[in-house]
């Protein structure tokens, strides 16, 4: 670890900290250059030869392949002057026996074919058909050095085959590869300008376009750090590419999530200290009644001792919600799924709350529709339908009507809890199942510990269930959620199992 730790250190201080974008745009472009350059120097100097040799056969291949189409017509002399003027070729055409046919000499006295033919007897000829002979291409290459100019000359040599000659005959091309000193010189010498002409625009358009580049990430970079620092008030703004845009939409959503959960936390703490600080000054004073007052008179100790009771019971309750709701959250809870008729079910629900119906004159009635199966946890719907039920009963207006309603659909049952009090707003509406979350104009929560439709939430996604809530400010408002039911033959299957069942066992206690 201490040695990679050294070797870190020692990069460092050789290349120093990681650069910024600027740098390693300047340096890209930079790089990109040189090797550009780099590139058009060697074509320049060290590949220009071959490339002007290659170039040059090319040139005298297809100069050969016009000379055998004209061979031995009336346009032969002529093509054959043409070229050679053109070029400056030496071309010469032997018989199968090295005789020359035709010589046409455009490089002068000093032309090597024609020294050789005059003085040599046309060795060196014989010598190229016969490389050309024992080879299987096309065609046979020879560079020499002409001692006359001082330059270097290209031999070339090829077969001719005519339809119309009585036999095959060869031909030779002598050509100069020795580039123009003048021009080859003047072209390195713009080379060299060139060269400083592209470093200086190189520096400069980098210089722009890492500027250009940098610009608006240095903008969001300092933006963020405003935001690092508690300023929810920032807004992230990239302009000029549509990354960066992006990049700044996705920002700003996330300083708004961020917000709200700032402002949940903030809500949660002051709600959960609300409701802890009261239960604890009721159990802190009805204990000090007891040991200051009502110790010795039984009635009254028994009463403050039930005050106490109930408000530890409240505590409990709190806590219990806090941790069913991260269990939830997390998703380390496991559902007991069971099949059960939602009319058996909403019918219990019902008859728990008739004490409150006569005691406090509240108007609650269930509409059924027709029975429907549904595969749920039995125990974490009731809390569902208890907590939409408590909600409406909270909230519902003076004249104390809720209705709770079974609607079959095509593919679901749809239960509806409705009331009649003041409604929620429409921008408020999304909020209503965050924790803690209480509408400022709405009085707070008279029954429960205000985790109840956070609690809600949490069960029915469990359940993979749709849920919702539809208000409108002074109609009342209606909670809501929908739970898939089996099909008619599901359910016949159902009810066979269940029979079978009850046959078996019946079965059991007569054997018995």
């Amino acid at each position: 670890m201490r040695k990679s730790s050294k070797h870190k250190s020692e990069r460092r201080r050789i290349f120093g900290e990681k650069g910024s974008i600027r740098s390693y745009v300047w340096m890209y472009f930079i790089v990109f250059t040189v090797f550009i350059l780099v590139l058009i120097w060697l074509f320049q100097y060290i590949f220009l030869d071959n490339y002007y040799r290659n170039a040059k056969v090319r040139d005298i291949t297809s100069a050969a392949n016009q000379i055998i189409d004209a061979y031995d017509t009336p346009l032969q002399e002529k093509t054959n002057r043409m070229l050679a003027f053109n070029n400056n070729f030496c071309i010469v055409i032997t018989d199968e026996m090295g005789n020359v046919e035709i010589c046409e000499n455009n490089l002068g006295a000093y032309s090597y074919l024609s020294s050789d033919i005059l003085n040599n007897n046309g060795m060196a000829l014989f010598r190229l058909r016969t490389e050309l002979i024992k080879s299987d291409e096309s065609y046979s290459t020879q560079v020499l050095k002409n001692s006359n100019f001082e330059s270097r000359e290209i031999l070339y040599c090829t077969k001719i085959y005519a339809d119309n000659a009585d036999e095959q005959a060869y031909l030779f091309i002598e050509s100069s590869i020795e580039p123009i000193d003048s021009t080859v010189n003047i072209i390195r010498e713009q080379l060299i300008y060139i060269t400083i002409i592209l470093f200086e625009l190189a520096f400069i358009i980098t210089m722009f376009i890492s500027k250009r580049v940098t610009k608006p990430i240095d903008e969001i970079t300092k933006t963020a750090k405003r935001f690092g620092a508690g300023d929810y008030d920032v807004q992230f703004e990239g302009k000029g590419y549509r990354e960066i845009e992006e990049l700044s939409e996705v920002l700003n959503n996330a300083k708004n999530e961020i917000r709200k959960v700032s402002d949940l936390r903030k809500d949660l703490i002051a709600n959960i200290s609300h409701d802890l600080r009261t239960p604890l000054t009721m159990v802190k004073a009805y204990a000090e009644m007891i040991r200051d007052l009502s110790g010795d008179n039984p009635v009254k100790r028994n009463e403050h001792i039930q005050v106490i009771i109930d408000e530890a019971d409240r505590l409990s309750n709190l806590v219990n919600n806090l941790l069913e709701l991260s269990k939830l959250e997390s998703g380390n809870i496991e559902l007991n799924i069971k099949n059960f008729s939602i009319v058996e079910k909403l019918n219990d629900c019902m008859t728990r709350y008739q004490l409150v119906i006569e005691q406090n004159g509240y108007d609650i009635k269930y509409e059924p529709d027709e029975d429907r199966i549904i595969s749920a946890d039995p125990d974490k719907l009731d809390q569902v339908i208890y907590n939409f039920i408590n909600n409406a009963i909270n909230y519902t207006g003076e004249n104390k009507v809720i209705r709770v309603k079974q609607i079959n659909l095509e593919n679901a049952v749809r239960v509806e809890v409705t009331d009649n009090g003041k409604g929620i707003s429409k921008e408020l509406l999304p909020k209503v199942f965050d924790r803690y979350y209480r509408d400022a104009k709405v009085k707070r929560d008279v029954v429960g510990t205000g985790l109840g439709l956070s609690i809600c939430k949490e069960i029915l996604k469990c359940h993979k269930f749709a849920f919702g809530v539809q208000s409108e400010e002074g109609k009342g408002s209606t909670f809501w959620f929908e739970a898939p039911y089996m099909k008619p033959h599901m359910e016949n299957h159902t009810a066979q199992k269940l029979e079978s069942k009850l046959t078996y066992s019946k079965n059991q206690d007569d054997e018995k």
